[in-house]
């Protein structure tokens, strides 16, 4: 039997806006699955605290560093919005400058990290204390991390000759979006680790 062509998608685009790409969905499944993973910690965090006599074992932490690092992600939706308005609109040149502004605000949590990471008085091998704080620390490093060498490489990209076209602008956007799961993942590991041992 001949195959009958039924209609012609060869002037389809080959991205679009939000929904009806494959990365954006990609995206969402990413941040759904870290995003338990983190709460998964979260609640190992919280029924330690409910089952140890004194909690936590060590002086609570310090509140500069962690503290330094909630206020510099909530300042950083700032920058990271514009970067979303001038995706949509696609502005390559704001685009590239909201990239690199983008790639000095996620140095700076990372610095304050390494500081707080020392805030806490208690090692990664102490007691189950100090292991939960080192891996909901280490989860939000490895996501700031990622992001970084993310960001850098769809800087470098923005500055190609590829720059320039509807799917570019739409790797920006995921990457914005990512961003605002970064920030909404750190509040609740913040509380948890500074402000419950407080209680």
């Amino acid at each position: 039997m001949k195959a009958r062509i039924v209609a012609d998608l060869s002037e389809l685009p080959i991205s679009g806006p939000r929904g009806s790409s494959p990365t954006w969905w990609g995206n969402l499944a990413f941040m759904l699955i870290e995003g338990t993973g983190f709460a998964l910690a979260v609640a190992v965090y919280l029924y330690l605290a409910t089952v140890v006599a004194t909690w936590p074992p060590a002086p609570p932490p310090e509140l500069a560093a962690g503290s330094g690092v909630a206020l510099v992600l909530l300042l950083s939706l700032i920058p990271n919005f514009l970067l979303s308005r001038w995706a949509k609109a696609q502005d390559l040149r704001r685009v590239r400058l909201g990239l690199l502004v983008m790639i000095g605000v996620n140095v700076l949590p990372l610095a304050l990290r390494v500081l707080e990471f020392g805030a806490f008085h208690v090692r990664w091998d102490e007691s189950a204390y100090g292991s939960i704080v080192w891996v909901l620390l280490g989860l939000h490093t490895t996501h700031l991390l990622a992001d970084l060498v993310e960001t850098m490489v769809l800087a470098v990209l923005m500055f190609t000759r590829h720059a320039d076209n509807p799917r570019r602008y739409g790797d920006v956007e995921d990457e914005v979006a990512y961003w605002y799961f970064i920030v909404a993942t750190w509040m609740p590991v913040y509380a948890c680790l500074y402000w419950v041992p407080r209680l």
